[in-house]
This record gives C-alpha cells, sequence and structure tokens, in this order.
C-alpha cells in the first residue's frame, strides 16, 4: 500500500482523481488533547481495484502540501465520497478554508435508503460490501510514527470499502429518486457556518434546570470566557472548566477569589491567574446585564403547551410514515419537534422541504382535525374527513 510522504506524489495522485467521477475521502485525527482537530491521516480511494487506486496521505511529514487534494476538493465535476462527513469537512474548512463539493455523506444516503438510524461503516460495509472490517487499530493514536501495517490497513479499508457503498447506494437514490433527499441534508454539511463555533452563543449547548434570564445570562458570560479561552490556546473546553462547575459558578455567583475557592466543582488550576479573572469577569457581566440583552432560554419553544393526545398521534403518524416510505425516523422528525408541533409550532426542520413531503403536509392536517389515523391489520393508514 502506498503513503505519499510529498507533494509531487500528492500532485500525481490528485491528477487522477481529476479526471475521475468521483474519490472517497476518510481522514484520522486527535482531538483529546486540543480544542481543534489535528490532522493525522488522509484517505483516499478512486474507482477500480489496482494497488494504486488507494493511498494513504501523511500531512504530517514536514513539506507536505495538501493543496493538491484542496484542488480537487475544488472540483465540481468530481464527487467526494465521506461516511458520517461532518468532522471531516470541520478539520478541512478550519485549516483551509474548503468544504469539498460536490459532496455525497453515505451514512445520511444509508438512512434514507432505510438503514436505520447513524447506521455505522461497519454495518454497511458487511450489509453492502460484503466485507469486513478489522477494528483492532480503531482506538490508537494516529499521530505517532512510524504506522504499522496493521493500522495502515485498517485506515485505507475506511475508503476502499466506501467505493461499493457509495456505487450501491447512488444507485438506491436515483432508482427511488431521492437525491434530491440527500442534498438537502447535505446542504448543511457544505454551509461554512455550520464549523463556526461562536462564543457569545456557547451556552445555548448548557443543560441547566433554571431558566431565569440573569441566571441565564451569567451562564451565557460564562460559556463565552470559556470559549475564547479555549478557542485561543487551542485547549479542550473542559480543560478549562466543565459544564457542571459552569453551572454552579452561576448558581454561587462568585465576587473574588475567596469565594471562587469555596467552588466544589472548579478544577484548581482555574481557581487562580487568567481563568479566575476571566470567571469572575464574566459573573459580573452577566449580573450587570442590561434587562433589554437578557437571554431567553426558551425562545421559540410551545412544549409547555403541548397537546400530549396530539403529540402522541402525530408519533403514530411518523411511524406509518417511516413504514411507507422505509425512511430513518429520526432523519424526518425528532421527538421533540413532534412536541413542538402538536404545541403549535411551524418553523420545524420536519414541516419543511422533502420531510413536509413526506410527513409534514399529514402531519399539519392531523393537527387540524382534516385527517385521522385508523389501524388495518399491522398497518396504519390515514383516513381523509
Amino acid at each position: 500500500m502506498q503513503t505519499i510522504t510529498d507533494t509531487a506524489a500528492l500532485s500525481a495522485f490528485c491528477a487522477r482523481a481529476h479526471q475521475a467521477p468521483y474519490v472517497t475521502v476518510d481522514t484520522e485525527f486527535l482531538r483529546e488533547r486540543t480544542y481543534y482537530s489535528k490532522l493525522c491521516l488522509v484517505q483516499l480511494a478512486l474507482p477500480g481495484r489496482g494497488e494504486d487506486d488507494a493511498v494513504l496521505v501523511d500531512p504530517l511529514v514536514e513539506g507536505l502540501s495538501l493543496e493538491p487534494l484542496m484542488d480537487v476538493f475544488r472540483d465540481d465535476s468530481v464527487v467526494k465520497v465521506f461516511h458520517a462527513a461532518r468532522q471531516d469537512l470541520e478539520i478541512f474548512q478550519i485549516d483551509h478554508g474548503v468544504i469539498p463539493a460536490p459532496l455525497f455523506d453515505t451514512q445520511v444516503a444509508a438512512m434514507v435508503c432505510g438503514f436505520g438510524e447513524q447506521v455505522g461503516y461497519e454495518t454497511l460495509v458487511k450489509r453492502i460490501a460484503k466485507g469486513t472490517v478489522d477494528k483492532t487499530s480503531r482506538f490508537t493514536d494516529w499521530s505517532r510514527r512510524p504506522l504499522t501495517d496493521a493500522q495502515k490497513t485498517y485506515a485505507l479499508a475506511d475508503v476502499t470499502h466506501l467505493r461499493d457503498i457509495y456505487e450501491f447506494l447512488s444507485a438506491k437514490l436515483e432508482e427511488t429518486g431521492r437525491e434530491r433527499w440527500v442534498a438537502e441534508e447535505v446542504a448543511v454539511l457544505t454551509d461554512p457556518e455550520t464549523y463556526i463555533t461562536r462564543p457569545r452563543d456557547a451556552w445555548k449547548r448548557i443543560k441547566t434546570r433554571s431558566n431565569s434570564p440573569r441566571f441565564m445570562a451569567i451562564v451565557r458570560e460564562l460559556a463565552a470566557f470559556r470559549e475564547s479561552y479555549a478557542q485561543s490556546r487551542n485547549i479542550p473546553r473542559n480543560r478549562v472548566f466543565k459544564d457542571d462547575a459552569l453551572v454552579e459558578l452561576a448558581s454561587t455567583k462568585p465576587a473574588n477569589l475567596q469565594d471562587l475557592g469555596r467552588s466544589r466543582l472548579l478544577l484548581r488550576e482555574a481557581r487562580k491567574g487568567d481563568i479566575a479573572d476571566g470567571i469572575l469577569a464574566a459573573v459580573a457581566a452577566g449580573q450587570n446585564c442590561p434587562k433589554e440583552d437578557l437571554p431567553e432560554a426558551e425562545r421559540g419553544r410551545e412544549n409547555d403547551q403541548v397537546n400530549q393526545a396530539l403529540a402522541d398521534l402525530l408519533r403514530v403518524l411518523l411511524k406509518a410514515k417511516t413504514e411507507t416510505y422505509g425512511v430513518a425516523s429520526k432523519l424526518i422528525a425528532q421527538a421533540a419537534e413532534l412536541d413542538r408541533i402538536a404545541g403549535g409550532a411551524r418553523d420545524v426542520a420536519a414541516l419543511k422541504g422533502w420531510r413536509r413531503e413526506v410527513f409534514g403536509d399529514d402531519a399539519l392536517r392531523l393537527c387540524e382535525g382534516r385527517i385521522a389515523l385508523a389501524a388495518e391489520g399491522e398497518r396504519v393508514k390515514v383516513i381523509e374527513l
């Protein structure tokens, strides 16, 4: 198996890729000790079964430029095939400002084709490529060199089997006319905004029991400080302080270092220096936040007014639709979305695009009392009223 370690060899392989209908891509990276992923290996494969049709690219080699690969990623005539592409795309967008397009994500396509919820690569290899994946090298330090033959074999399998999976799923989508469904899903992955983490929005990921606007203002400021600090030093946000410590700080509202020292959950390193100063400044900013700038944690949510009986009926309708269309239910609608629809929300993904055709239109008619559901053997059918 070939490992590319210089730009000239990568350029030669990429020249062939520009002439191919597609290229399969995967990466190996590390993120345990950094905020941003560290790219350690790139795997590429072209249609064919020759030894030179699949290669490993070592981005850790000094002097190797990935620009020839970026040119392939920009080439509209070559489909870039990934499985569960989000983390891979994030690396290329952050490191190079490039998102591969056109993009085909086999995990998304498999869900559309009825292979279940967030189906794994190993499952698709077994069911479509009739192969197996050696998992012994799955948990490995990909930054260490030299790579063993077992590591290389494992890494290369992530793109060689992917060729068969792509060709099968692509044909299936064309047969069923569902290419547009996958295109709508992939549009989110190819949007650069998907990979931008703004410190000011980081608080929205924090789970809290209180939704008091003043409390949430402190949570917002603490989360923003943590995100900015982690990004600027390229360290995991949990190395600054963890979510449970953040919520504790928002509750106790420390005003000085002595107060900070009483925290039960704060790491020792966060009780002094720049982190401590940042925490105290964030708490003060949250407490002094103008009333008009206080966050509204539950904005846009109608869950408090959910008609539970209607929500249950929507679940039955969703199950019927997934059986009819052979599509993973969570791809159409999440449970929380059904509750929101039952509560009166209409700005919901399940009511837009291809989802509206498959489920949303009937969901709205059910909410308006224009259709009913009835059992017909093991099936559920829609009855016009």
